[in-house]
């Protein structure tokens, strides 16, 4: 699993404007002014850059990406980083050594169901907090709406869950299902709704991210899927688009 770094690019602002604030300023919280954080597929640093307001400024962040490219942003934008390149599915691997927050971004909807529970097991031991945000959670509106789009959404759910290179993926599911594991492994866990907000002036990222769901509900067989595109595209600059997210935060029943 991997992105470009035009595609990360053009998805932060929107992710940045997503998130929700309060959620993140309790995992600020929670981690405290000194906190070594690892952040899990880290890409080229936008969680990192998500806590950038005071109590986070003297953090030290740990990016841990399987793509060594996106590593090389990440320690160019933030100097005083340490980078990881290392293979998601190892769990027992993770270098959490000084570690008192573990982040992940657009992350669990990838991810299967099992490597959750080993990873929130992991974090149980640790006695370490976990925060992670904008996780797909199913849900697409279009203004103005298609007869199309009900179909397209369901086909590209589909998709969401099926093997990304790790197994079968939680896909829209991922919110609920790492707040289940979490909890089954100790933590206290609080959930907010990160939907984005796409409007006229993200038409690049609106007819990128039609083109990816578009492609993903062919490649499942939906006979409309090239329609859809199609007529989306044509639409972009009059249409907006609701598209949801889950964000997640779980911590040990003992830190607050």
């Amino acid at each position: 699993m991997s992105f470009s770094p035009d595609w990360l690019a053009l998805r932060e602002p929107v992710d940045c404007a997503a998130r929700d604030s309060a959620l993140l300023s309790r995992a600020a919280a929670i981690a405290g002014p000194d906190a070594i954080v690892l952040d899990l597929g880290s890409g080229t640093g936008s969680t990192a850059r998500a806590f950038r307001h005071a109590i986070c400024a003297s953090w030290t962040w740990r990016f841990l990406d399987g793509d060594a490219g996106l590593l090389d942003i990440a320690k160019t934008r933030h100097p005083g980083s340490e980078c990881v390149t290392m293979n998601l599915r190892d769990i027992d691997d993770l270098p959490l050594d000084g570690v008192g927050l573990v982040t992940a971004s657009a992350l669990l909807d990838l991810m299967p169901y099992a490597w959750m529970c080993q990873l929130a097991e992991r974090l149980s031991r640790a006695n370490i907090p976990f925060y992670a945000a904008l996780n797909y959670d199913g849900q697409m509106q279009w203004t103005p709406a298609s007869d199309f789009d009900q179909s397209i959404t369901q086909s590209f759910n589909d998709h969401q869950q099926t093997d990304k290179g790790i197994g079968p993926a939680m896909g829209p599911k991922s919110g609920q299902l790492a707040a289940q594991a979490l909890s089954e492994h100790g933590f206290e866990v609080a959930l907010a709704q990160s939907p984005w907000q796409i409007a006229s002036q993200d038409d690049e990222l609106h007819s990128q991210l039609i083109a990816g769901i578009g492609d993903a509900a062919d490649e499942l067989g939906n006979e409309l899927a090239s329609a859809w595109v199609a007529k989306r595209t044509a639409q972009v600059a009059t249409t907006c688009a609701i598209i949801g997210h889950t964000d997640v935060l779980a911590w040990p029943q003992a830190a607050v």
